[in-house]
């Protein structure tokens, strides 16, 4: 039972609506003074408190901030005879939860405190048959996805509903959402399989072939920094579409969103596939092919990702642009830190590229540290740490920066990531990748069923690194692991975050354009 104060120096006058109250079941304890209100609130721990404002002696809004000394977090609910603005922004200033005006109506003060104490109870029980109610249209939209934009209309809205049932209590209906994001992977896996050697070979109509990580650069950017003077494209390594809905709101205050929009991550989904083909404006054949020693494959070593400025500056130039261009990597936060001091050659540059890798350390960091396992328990918490690392990352500091010199921000990923949880085994040699969402190598041995195979890598435009190495990629939630040692890595690496093969959350990639207010 709700416990509730309620001070007004007129309170014998307010008995039927005390009794209104009792009967809704609160509990109400009541006073006539602000003294005795603030005494009482510190030996109570009450719900909430509706607070007079005007009464003799000790005034509501002389009592209130004694009340918020004594209980900060207790919601006040102030009444007043008055709507002067210089009133209300007093109160509202000092944190009133919500305010009524007199003459009081039992109707209005029953809504107020429903308001305030029972705010997301009442919005997840909405929220919750919501989407009872959708699940069958959802379901329709799943049977009836046929494109690529059609897929990433029913992506958006799950994720849409994975955040808004995020707050429920009901585990079953997040089980149900689960259960049904899942077979949507399955079926949106199916779907990349019959059409992906099509997309990447342009063996089908021209539209629809979506945007693609080596065509987006062409098909999407340079448009973009054409139609501005200043631009700055922020990759965030390893983001999904989730993520971003969890930071975007914090960037409200300085940018409206010009599109919101998707593309298609190349396979693998892996930063050295699909970063350099993103850069290079090239999949990753042609890029060992024109630039063999720029490229190093899976079971080679060095830097996979180091020649990245390189490869942009090239397509910009094959392009015919002729952009001031800057290109920063930040892996480290004395990295952003550095770029924030030197702000000024962002801003005299008409196109901007900066590379942010906290969220792939992010990711890694889960499968190898127990504290950052447990931080990132499920989908939910692994938003929340994410919203929290945005909020004091020298990144915000520097979207805030550039909208206030007036920038067209473009926001995107190289690949998203997914949890994984169902192991699937394969052999193969000591040199076959590493990877657990893909394989590449010679004799890998597994079940065709479990797998995207690709016997011949230039079919789909990857290097074989040997004549006879082969891909295998894994579907949905599954994993790859070896027979030898298989419980070891089942046990070591279920319920991490993965990327490299094919599912929604690795392949539909956030694109999104940022107009400064």
């Amino acid at each position: 039972m709700n416990k509730i104060l309620w001070v007004d120096d007129e309170i014998d006058l307010l008995k039927p609506h005390v009794m209104f109250l009792v009967s809704k079941g609160y509990d109400v304890d009541t006073c006539n003074n602000g003294y005795d209100a603030v005494e009482m609130v510190g030996a109570t721990a009450y719900d909430l408190v509706i607070l007079d404002e005007m009464m003799p002696g000790m005034t509501g809004l002389e009592t209130l901030p004694l009340i918020k000394a004594a209980r900060p977090s207790l919601p006040v609910i102030m009444v007043t005879k008055s709507e002067e603005e210089n009133i209300m922004d007093k109160a509202i200033g000092s944190k009133i939860a919500d305010y009524i005006i007199k003459p009081v109506n039992p109707n209005q003060v029953l809504l107020s405190i429903k308001k305030n104490l029972h705010s997301q109870q009442l919005v997840t029980e909405q929220t919750t048959a919501d989407y009872r109610s959708e699940f069958g249209r959802i379901a329709a939209q799943q049977q009836s996805a046929s494109t690529f934009a059609d897929w990433c209309n029913l992506y958006r809205r799950l994720v849409g509903w994975e955040i808004e049932l995020a707050g429920s209590s009901d585990r079953s209906i997040s089980e149900v959402l689960s259960y049904q994001k899942h077979e949507a992977n399955q079926e949106f896996s199916k779907f990349v399989r019959r059409n992906y050697y099509d997309w990447i070979n342009r063996r089908t109509a021209e539209d629809e072939i979506p945007v693609m990580s080596h065509t987006l650069m062409r098909r999407r950017i340079f448009s973009e920094v054409d139609s501005a003077s200043k631009t700055t494209l922020i990759l965030i390594d390893n983001m999904r579409y989730d993520q971003w809905r969890t930071i975007e709101p914090m960037l409200r205050g300085y940018f409206d969103v010009k599109v919101d929009d998707f593309y298609c991550a190349i396979l693998p989904t892996a930063t050295q596939y699909a970063r350099n083909a993103l850069f290079a404006g090239l999949m990753p054949l042609a890029i060992d092919r024109l630039m063999p020693e720029r490229w190093l494959n899976d079971n080679e070593d060095g830097g996979k990702n180091q020649y990245e400025e390189e490869f942009l500056r090239r397509l910009v130039s094959q392009s015919g642009k002729n952009y001031r261009m800057t290109f920063d990597k930040l892996v480290r936060p004395e990295a952003g830190r550095k770029l924030l001091d030197n702000m000024q050659r962002i801003y005299d540059a008409d196109f901007s590229v900066i590379v942010y890798n906290f969220l792939d350390i992010l990711s890694h960091a889960r499968t190898e540290t127990d504290i950052i396992r447990e931080l990132t328990d499920d989908e939910a918490a692994f938003r929340s740490l994410t919203r929290s690392w945005f909020e004091h990352s020298e990144l915000y500091t520097l979207f805030k920066m550039l909208s206030e010199r007036g920038h067209k921000v473009i926001v995107t990923s190289d690949h998203g990531t997914i949890r994984v949880d169902n192991p699937v085994r394969v052999t193969g040699d000591r040199e076959t990748s590493a990877n657990l969402r893909y394989k590449t190598g010679r004799n890998l041995a597994y079940n065709a069923r479990d797998v995207y195979e690709v016997l011949r890598p230039e079919d789909v435009q990857l290097p074989s690194g040997r004549l006879t190495s082969s891909y295998i990629f894994a579907y949905n939630r599954d994993f790859l692991v070896y027979n030898n040692d298989a419980n070891k890595h089942i046990r070591y690496y279920k319920n991490t975050f993965q990327h490299g093969g094919i599912s929604m959350e690795e392949m539909i990639v956030p694109y999104v354009v940022l107009q400064a207010k």
